[in-house]
């Protein structure tokens, strides 16, 4: 038997503890068909995509063109341009991130969140020609997107006087100098979203990435999410040209974080998919599993703290699941976008460490030589820990949410 392979496909309690009733039938059928492709694709790699360390030539092509032919890149998107014109388009991009994630966090994070949320819905919120040009291209699966804004100086913090990254008018464009670190999919990417500092303001420009005047470093070592490669991104006087910038000069920030509240859905997303995988291997195994004659599901303290974690499964699912159809409803979503990813990504983490807890040394293993049995769940605790990380730090979010409580005169 090889669980973290999945040869076989195990529990989902999530069906026997939630339902899905009440979403749109659009969005369950969406869901249907995401996990019928992750259960397809990626559950038999999933040992390799998530336990490989990152090299240059890391990225996955084969998913990535998997993903694109299956459809699911024109979830998020109108017909006009080649998407599903679906009535809850952001909805159904947040189900398929989860479904995803739940084999592999990093091909959720890299592939869909940073290529189709990010870079996508940044090029869908700029309209006219780069709209048309590019996001057909994007939902094809045509070119790999990357999208930059952190810095070795500017992360969570994305303000003018913290981001260094310069661009200077020149005939018929922009050229940019500065460095952009944490940069995801960068090794691949053939495009990707800049932002830089324009006079006293931000503004997002649409760069080739295989022009002069710009170098990839190699993939950053990670703790986790091998799959999601990111690398340093070195800009010297590189040419954007004028019609390649997003929206007005000088509106980048508020477009950046825009398309990052959505992110942080997807973050929240990813980090449900981690919580129900963690749950159902290790309910799966504890079920099983006998020590003093008995299974270890039996004694209350495991029976109790998997009753509070379907709790808090249900919760965050809950809240990602609101946050993007109060979106699809044209909705102010930052407080709850911040809350989504909060829950889900803090959530993560608890349940992989009980997981790994209660299973002993099959949960800290990767791989059981002697048999050949190799184990999700130590990726599944490596892996989550980003979570509460990027796409701005949860002690960040908590912050937004304070500021909806007290006003900004009181928090800042």
């Amino acid at each position: 038997m090889s669980v973290g392979n999945d040869v076989r496909t195990g529990r989902r309690y999530a069906e026997t503890l939630g339902t899905d009733l009440l979403l749109p039938p659009e969005t369950i059928a969406v869901r249907r068909e995401a996990r019928a492709f992750a259960e397809d694709v990626l559950r038999p790699i999933a040992h390799e995509l998530n336990c490989t360390p990152e090299r240059r030539d890391g990225f996955r092509h084969d998913v990535f063109q998997a993903i694109a032919r299956a459809g699911l890149f024109a979830t998020p998107f109108a017909e006009d341009v080649g998407g599903r014109g679906l009535q809850y388009p952001t909805l159904g991009t947040l189900v398929v991130v989860e479904e995803l994630g739940y084999y592999s966090a990093g091909i959720a994070s890299a592939m869909y969140d940073a290529h189709a949320i990010l870079v996508g819905k940044t090029l869908d919120t700029a309209g006219g020609a780069l709209r048309a040009r590019f996001l057909p291209r994007l939902i094809r699966g045509e070119f790999v997107g990357s999208f930059a804004t952190s810095e070795p100086q500017a992360s969570t913090d994305l303000s003018a006087r913290s981001v260094h990254t310069v661009a200077h008018p020149v005939p018929g464009g922009w050229s940019v100098s500065g460095l952009k670190r944490w940069i995801t999919n960068a090794p691949a990417a053939d495009y990707v979203v800049l932002l830089c500092r324009t006079g006293e303001r931000l503004s997002l420009l649409f760069a080739d990435m295989h022009q002069d005047g710009i170098t990839v470093g190699d993939p950053d070592l990670k703790m986790g999410n091998h799959a999601q490669l990111t690398a340093d991104v070195q800009l010297a006087k590189a040419f954007v040209p004028e019609e390649n910038v997003i929206g007005d000069p000088g509106s980048g920030l508020r477009t950046a974080l825009a398309s990052l509240a959505l992110g942080r859905m997807g973050i929240g997303a990813v980090g449900v998919a981690l919580a129900q995988r963690a749950f159902d291997v290790s309910a799966d195994y504890i079920s099983r599993r006998t020590v003093f004659g008995k299974p270890i599901g039996s004694f209350q303290h495991w029976q109790f703290r998997f009753a509070e974690h379907a709790l808090e499964i249900e919760m965050a699912r809950s809240l990602y699941q609101k946050a993007g159809q109060i979106a699809d409803h044209g909705g102010d979503t930052s407080v709850l976008a911040a809350m989504a990813k909060i829950k889900g990504s803090a959530l993560a983490v608890d349940v992989a460490r009980d997981a790994i807890q209660a299973c002993g040394g099959y949960g800290f293993a990767r791989q059981i030589m002697g048999s050949g049995e190799t184990w999700p769940l130590e990726a599944l605790y490596r892996d989550a820990k980003i979570g509460e990380i990027y796409e701005g730090a949860n002690e960040v979010q908590k912050w937004i949410v304070a500021r909806r409580i007290f006003g900004r005169e009181i928090t800042g």
